[in-house]
């Protein structure tokens, strides 16, 4: 099913920006599996700049993500679909909303359909893959589809300058948010500040990343510790990237921006709680120490600074 003589390939990714960070390798193998092909990328609109950034995708689809009462709104993407005439749809989601669009394509002919959909062409049949980490379970996926080889995520494309941050070298980055409706995920804001004091004294300055919701954790460090430079709300995914290259090092909960900082091979230590489990999915780099206790609370400064002393000095 092609346009013209030229392939056309859909990529459906939504999810966190840690899942849509973890997406980018295969998103490059499916690229290199595929070279004359148009690539459109089906996702959030939080993530259409990220995607319309990288030299693989030609182009980015935004869905709105319907309610499933919005009959005419699910009719309009189905016609925008079936219009696009897609070879193969790679379903990177694999959820049961992105595997209702392709019952969606029938009746008749649907694409080649990469993903878990029942009757679709390629499936990721193993009974195991909820229980394998995010990399290792799209990279199976993908060989289940003839791509033999998936590479890590390639984050060249994200740069920025990094000046108007007048930023004191060496610094590390600190992550004290995550998900609001999941606290626990979080390690007590007072033991960020803590780690920030001690890497103030060691002339190291603190960096502290995060949304517009997270201010409060920002001014909180800061107040304990005023050489902490406060970027919350203050950077695109590019500038988190160019700052992750420039760092000494980062810590941070299980949360969205590190795996965006793991990924550019900025050293880091990620912290865990009992919520969600490293073996499925802790960010992958070049340098990424796990620290996992039941409660967060049962982590001192001293263990976590301890950590990444030990990881700065293997930088």
């Amino acid at each position: 099913m092609t346009t013209g003589s030229v392939p056309r390939i859909l990529v459906i990714k939504h999810g966190a920006l840690g899942d849509v960070v973890q997406a980018l390798g295969p998103l490059g193998a499916i690229r290199a599996h595929h070279p004359g092909a148009r690539i459109t990328v089906l996702t959030a609109p939080l993530f259409a700049s990220l995607f319309a950034a990288a030299p693989e995708v030609d182009e980015v689809w935004i869905d709105e993500r319907p309610a499933f009462w919005r009959v005419g709104a699910w009719l309009a993407l189905r016609r925008r679909l079936l219009g696009a005439g897609f070879e193969r749809v790679y379903d990177l989601q694999t959820s049961r909303r992105s595997s209702l669009l392709f019952r969606l394509l029938g009746p008749g002919r649907r694409p080649e359909w990469s993903g878990i959909a029942p009757g679709c062409s390629h499936p990721h049949a193993n009974p195991a893959r909820d229980r394998m980490h995010t990399v290792l379970r799209q990279a199976e996926q993908l060989r289940h589809a003839g791509i033999a080889e998936v590479p890590a995520p390639d984050l060249s494309f994200l740069d920025a300058p990094l000046a108007r941050y007048g930023l004191t070298v060496p610094f590390v980055l600190l992550v004290p948010g995550g998900s609001a409706a999941r606290p626990a995920k979080r390690w007590p804001i007072e033991r960020f500040a803590a780690l920030a004091v001690a890497l103030a004294r060691d002339r190291i300055q603190p960096v502290v990343l995060g949304t517009v919701p997270e201010r409060s954790l920002a001014a909180t460090i800061q107040a304990a510790c005023p050489a902490t430079r406060d970027l919350v709300a203050d950077t695109s995914f590019a500038e988190i990237t160019a700052l992750a290259r420039a760092a000494a090092g980062a810590v941070g909960n299980d949360t969205g921006p590190l795996h965006l900082i793991a990924a550019a091979d900025c050293p880091a230590v990620v912290l865990f709680s009992a919520e969600s489990d490293p073996a499925l999915c802790a960010p992958r780099g070049r340098d990424v120490r796990v620290l996992r206790r039941p409660h967060l609370e049962a982590l001192g400064h001293e263990e976590v600074g301890a950590a990444l002393a030990a990881i700065l000095r293997r930088s």
